[in-house]
């Protein structure tokens, strides 16, 4: 072999060898770079640093919707006697005023002779009054005669005034009926009487119930073992089953520290308002409570965890081409927030939606 193709064998060689090295190279940057975020998986898969929150906590507790009692009047009838006609119904909306219903009593005819006997004897009074005077003028009796006909006179008028009063609140009419009036504007929330029933003179039951509802109490009740998580001023979401994507908040603003003996639970307070009105006594509700705890972790999307192989998975964004599978514990989910014990630090990036397409890419 001549030193010419020795030096021609050596190169082909050497040109051999650089050529495999190049495509070996190329092979395994494109083995690197085999997946790459585009602009448009960038908009459908947005991408949030991650922080530190302090930590939320929350109760699930249930209760009904209750009146505020303080606006609240509950409607007797003062006389016995048979009901005449019932002009409202449950759940009606009443003015101040406004006639409940009308009751045909004895009790009425009664006071009307009371009040006729009343009249009658302020009119004798007066007039002998006026007598006496006139004779007390002809020096035919004495100042003393005058002062008891005028004691007389301010008792008959006393009396009639007793009697036009009780027929005031009472609301008596002429003839032997007289009407149960709404004291207050409100809904009738509790109606208990029926029309031609016989009310008995010492029945003491409540006839109506009468509420504003612009405002409501959510009274929830809490188990012995949920107790010291409760305090003032929590927050609290509302919902009920009739309105279940309607969400109502409040505060708790009362602890009943009782225990109710059947029950085990104490209750809370939360008022809610209710300007729309769909929120009606008695209705069940689901009461949230929550709570910001002083410990602070990583708090990251709900969206964002990935659950596969009985694991919590989160992709973590380093760039385009460098997008990490990263397995995550997670210490509590609160609504749409999970807080992340291990496996995330404050200021990395992570897919937050439509993680699980990336996932799936590099998992595959």
């Amino acid at each position: 072999m001549n030193k010419k193709t020795i030096i021609f064998q050596t190169l082909v060689f050497f040109i051999s060898t650089i050529f495999s090295a190049c495509t070996s190279n190329k092979n395994t940057l494109e083995k690197d770079v085999a997946f790459r975020m585009s602009d448009t998986m960038i908009k459908k898969c947005p991408i949030e640093t991650v922080q530190k929150s302090p930590v939320l906590s929350e109760m699930r507790l249930f209760g009904k919707i209750e009146p505020d009692n303080n606006k609240m009047a509950q409607v007797y009838s003062v006389l016995g006697g048979n009901v005449v006609s019932i002009h409202v119904e449950l759940g009606d909306y009443v003015h101040k005023g406004e006639v409940l219903a009308v009751i045909k009593s004895t009790e009425v005819a009664e006071f009307q002779k009371e009040l006729i006997n009343a009249k009658s004897d302020l009119a004798l009074a007066e007039k002998n009054l006026q007598v006496a005077k006139e004779l007390n003028t002809s020096k035919l009796n004495s100042d003393r005669d005058v002062h008891i006909a005028e004691r007389e006179v301010e008792n008959a008028r006393s009396e009639l005034n007793r009697i036009k009063e009780v027929y005031s609140i009472y609301k008596l009419d002429k003839g032997s009926t007289f009407k149960i009036v709404a004291p207050m504007s409100g809904f009738v929330v509790q109606k208990a009487i029926n029309q031609n029933e016989l009310i008995r003179p010492d029945q003491t039951g409540v006839l109506f119930s009468i509420a504003e509802i612009n405002e409501v109490w959510v009274m929830a009740y809490v188990n012995e073992s949920d107790i010291s998580n409760i305090k003032l001023g929590y927050e609290a979401e509302v919902s009920t089953l009739s309105f279940p994507d309607e969400i109502y908040h409040g505060k708790i603003d009362k602890i009943f520290n009782t225990i109710d003996p059947e029950t085990k639970a104490m209750k809370v307070r939360v008022r809610i308002p209710n300007a729309s009105f769909k929120l009606k006594p008695d209705m069940n509700a689901t009461i949230v409570v929550k709570n910001t705890e002083k410990e602070t972790m990583v708090a990251i999307p709900s969206s964002a965890v990935i659950f596969d192989k009985n694991k919590n998975w989160v992709m973590v964004f380093k760039d385009r081409s460098n997008i990490e599978t990263r397995k995550i514990e997670i210490y509590r989910t609160v609504g749409d927030v999970s807080f992340i014990q291990h496996g995330l630090k404050s200021g990395e990036q992570i897919i937050v939606k439509n993680g699980l397409f990336i996932y799936d890419a590099l998992n595959d």
